[in-house]
């Protein structure tokens, strides 16, 4: 017997096919160009099920015809898929399926774009010889508020299930009675509601399944498909807008194993209708109204040209190019070094230089092969939902280790062989003391640390937030990464899950304080909390936004609502309005991710193209011509009035992009490590930078234990944690099918703490913080530690980000009644 994976020579209906030993029949037919029909198999749902028998095939050598998706492939094996035995058995099973099929295909979704119908005519016999009357359904049952499922089309290829019990493991859709009586349902007609349902419109192989978004708004002969990437979160997501008279009607997915696994989250599939919301900027305004172009650019100009170097810029939402732009404008055109891409404090240039290292650095697939995945202070299901999936997959298929640091219980708790929580603020102090612990330093040893010694392939999942705490806790992420020795074992590393969708282009693309194009050194600038306050004291008094809303995104609300009262002068370029736009002199109107042309990079490293699929609204206009124009009429002319001339100017001026051609990019996208990784080696992760930090005072200060509640004129004062909610936000409460996913603001507190302060679930508190107080409704959970309370930022009302105005804060609780008494 040859040894698995190796390459091997099999025979389909007389050609040779060369294959890999093991893999799957049907798979290995695929790549020889032979079709073989099927419904229930799918890759991305893991070990097949047989389940449809459309894929039988003849082997020989084996009496009895066998399923080609569950066969795995033997030196030379010889398969027949179309004899006369073959055809009678495919025939019977399209016959068998059609006996109960509604035959909808004038009014089903899915006409011209279905598996069912395809397979009819290639493979069916063409005609039923039951005239018997057909099974029914109400028709059709809402499966959720999003999806509507049409029983009678129904195949029972089990794909939705399987999808819910062995993908997103929410375990909610099941095959309910027996027989010719099986349907598919969820336990007591509940709701189908999950973050990840949206897929199962995608893999439904008949018209079953649809979305109420898209149901009867297009057919397949009068659309178009425009591959893109979704920008809502820092997954950047493969995905193909479905497009009608230039407007996007479906988002579905787009297959890339090397991000995305071929999956959405539902807040990238139906946030599409946001693109025409009714608060959606669709063209320039002044203080006085709408204006023209001409006018809203002579403004702007005419406002930063007075500005003598006293002007800022912070950016948010933005491609790699608009960034580099932006920073161009700032330094060059305005003499002005201040400029972040950030929400809150972050690492320096060195620790970043560091952190950026090919060889320190983890590919999303690396998850795949990982022995051991340490999530660390970050959530994946709300930050960056689709690596969830990728952490589930990895556990449920190859049986790695998972590991769950984080200040709150998060949803890949239940799977975690070890779980530790550090109090809020303290992720420095609690990395330093991990790294020690896995490098075996006497007295220290958790459960934590055990799981992960001596493990060859570690992929650390880390969050951007923790450098929120102390720019430090990036020394202790390298010190962690020293002791992991993930630079000696291929597959192993940190990759890093970003706050904001294009994180790590921004920051290579130059919008650092601290660091220009390629993060090299330049001439310091004010950070994001240094601009606010710099603004406040007049230090600074221009300000230009991109893509930000610091009212609703960024910590310490009221500080930021002091600081944009005193700017003299705010230009806001905002895809919506908000409270932010409301306080500005010029708004600015941005493209959305259907809209765009550019470029973004993924936190792996990967270069992805945006591209426009749908036009733009009302007078948008490209943002990288906006700001070129900007640039010249300040008198700094770039030599970009495209895209193309764009993207060349930003892989000239960024060292490890240089020789980077959209053509390397293409569809899938390429990571610069590997092309470029020596361009990038600016050294390896510095040990004395990371030792330096790590014995400062302020990263061994001991953390306040969680037991310990003190007390404020009798008011108990606990520690407070925020995180940001994946429905919260502007782009659920603009879009009408996810506006009942909008989220309330909750208290989560532990029951120790809930007793101790004589509170009950539902509850309505007032929690406050040096003067500024938001209200919440109380939810106590189990998995919470004492000590710690936690609250949702970005919410509509009673934002948390209100409360966060230092590094460990500190909240008092009291009941509604209470306080208002």
């Amino acid at each position: 017997m040859s040894p698995a994976g190796r390459e091997v020579t099999i025979t389909i209906d007389g050609r040779e096919v060369p294959a890999i030993e093991g893999e799957i029949l049907h798979d290995a037919a695929r790549k020889g160009d032979v079709e073989i029909p099927y419904f229930c198999y799918e890759p991305k749902l893991g070990e097949p099920v047989g389940a449809c028998r459309m894929c039988l095939v003849e082997i020989e050598g084996i009496p009895k015809l066998q399923t080609s998706c569950s066969t795995p492939v033997r030196e030379g094996m010889v398969v027949h898929t179309r004899t006369e035995q073959v055809k009678e058995a495919q025939n019977a099973v399209v016959e068998f399926l059609l006996v109960n099929h509604p035959l909808d295909c004038p009014v089903c979704d899915k006409g011209g774009e279905c598996p069912l119908q395809d397979i009819s005519y290639g493979w069916g016999p063409g005609k039923s010889r039951v005239i018997d009357e057909k099974r029914h359904f109400e028709k059709p049952i809402e499966l959720s508020p999003l999806v509507a499922i049409d029983r009678e089309r129904c195949i029972l290829c089990y794909r939705c299930v399987r999808f819910s019990q062995e993908v997103s493991e929410d375990a909610q859709l099941q095959l309910i009675d027996r027989g010719d009586r099986t349907y598919v349902g969820t336990f007591d007609d509940r709701p189908y509601v999950a973050p990840f349902h949206g897929n199962i419109t995608d893999i439904c192989p008949v018209g079953a399944l649809t979305s109420y978004t898209y149901r009867f708004r297009a057919r397949p002969w009068d659309i178009e498909h425009a591959g893109s990437v979704c920008t809502i979160c820092p997954s950047q997501c493969n995905v193909s807008f479905t497009v009608r008279d230039e407007k996007v009607k479906r988002v579905i997915s787009r297959d890339n194993h090397e991000v995305d696994d071929g999956w959405l989250c539902d807040r990238g599939r139906y946030g599409f209708e946001m693109f025409d919301a009714p608060e959606r900027v669709r063209g320039p305004r002044l203080k006085g109204g709408e204006a023209s172009w001409e006018q809203a650019m002579e403004a702007v100009a005419a406002g930063l040209r007075g500005a003598g170097g006293k002007v800022a810029a912070i950016v948010g939402d933005a491609s790699n190019e608009e960034g580099f732009l932006l920073q161009r404008l700032l330094r060059d055109a305005l003499g002005s070094p201040h400029i972040d891409s950030r929400p809150s404090r972050g690492a320096s240039r060195e620790a970043l230089v560091s952190l950026a290292q090919p060889n320190v650095s983890a590919r999303v697939h690396d998850i795949d092969e990982a022995d051991a995945i340490l999530v660390l202070g970050t959530d994946p299901l709300h930050s960056s939902p689709i690596l969830d999936l990728r952490v589930r997959k990895a556990i449920r298929r190859n049986g790695a280790k998972l590991v769950v640091a984080t200040e709150r219980p998060t949803a890949l708790d239940g799977g975690a062989e070890a779980i530790a929580r550090y109090v809020p603020g303290m992720a420095a102090h609690f990395l330093g003391e991990l790294a020690r612990a896995i490098g075996g330093a006497e007295n220290v040893a958790t459960p934590v640390a055990e799981s992960l010694r001596d493990v060859e392939r570690v992929v650390v999942l880390w969050g951007e937030r923790i450098l929120r705490d102390y720019p430090i806790a990036a020394a202790g992420l390298l010190g962690l990464a020293r002791e992991l020795k993930v630079g000696e074992a291929e597959g192993a590393g940190l990759l890093e899950v970003p706050e904001t969708t294009n994180a790590r282009g921004l920051r290579e693309a130059g919008c650092l304080p601290d660091a220009g194009p390629g993060l090299a050194e330049t001439r310091a600038g004010m950070s994001t909390e240094e601009i606010r306050q710099a603004l406040i004291d007049g230090e600074v008094t221009h300000l230009v936004l991109f893509g930000a809303d610091p009212l609703r995104d960024f910590p310490d609300t009221p500080a930021w609502e002091e600081a944009l009262t005193a700017c003299d002068f705010l230009v806001s370029f905002s895809m919506h309005e908000n409270a932010t736009t409301a306080k500005a002199d010029v708004v600015l109107p941005l493209e959305t991710h259907a809209e765009k042309d550019g470029t973004v990079t993924h936190p792996d490293g990967r270069l992805q193209r945006v591209r426009p699929s749908a036009s733009r609204p009302g007078f948008v206009q490209s943002n990288i011509v906006v700001l070129s124009e900007l640039a010249k009429a300040l008198g700094l002319d770039t030599g970009i009035n495209s895209q193309p001339t764009a993207f060349k100017a930003l892989t000239d001026a960024v060292s490890f992009y240089n020789g980077i051609e959209e053509t390397d990019i293409g569809g899938r996208g390429v990571r610069w490590q590997d092309i470029n990784a020596p361009q990038a080696s600016t050294g390896t992760p510095s040990e004395r930078f990371a030792e330096e930090e790590l014995s400062s005072p302020e990263a061994l200060a001991n953390p306040r234990p969680f037991d310990e509640v003190p007390s404020e004129e009798g008011v108990p004062v606990l520690a407070l944690g925020t995180y940001r909610d994946l429905w919260a936000g502007p782009i659920t409460e603009l879009n009408p099918p996810l506006k009942f996913l909008t989220p309330h603001q909750r208290l989560e507190i532990s029951p120790q703490d809930a007793q101790r302060l004589d509170l009950k679930n539902g509850e309505a508190v007032r929690v406050s913080q040096n003067g500024s107080a938001v209200t919440a409704a109380v939810l106590i959970k189990e998995r919470i530690s004492p000590g710690t309370v936690f609250m949702a930022e970005g919410v509509a009302e009673a934002n948390a980000n209100a409360l966060l105005n230092g590094g460990l804060v500190q909240v008092k609780i009291e009941k509604l009644s209470e306080a208002r008494a």
